[in-house]
């Protein structure tokens, strides 16, 4: 259930705006690979702060 909201969100942005999505990953490629990674990252620790928010 957790991977198909996943990839439900994941698809939503191509869907309503494919130019955006395109710049979007355009600028994300241009980054180095420790940004990429920190930005990976805050996004697992926001994903495991609401996780634990909305189990309380």
């Amino acid at each position: 259930m957790a991977l198909a909201l996943v990839l439900i969100i994941e698809g939503m942005l191509p869907f309503i705006s494919p130019r955006k999505y395109r710049e979007f990953v355009a600028e994300i490629s241009q980054l180095g690979d420790n940004q990429i990674r920190m930005v990976g990252f805050v996004v697992m620790i926001v994903g495991l702060i609401i996780l634990f928010l909305t189990r309380a």
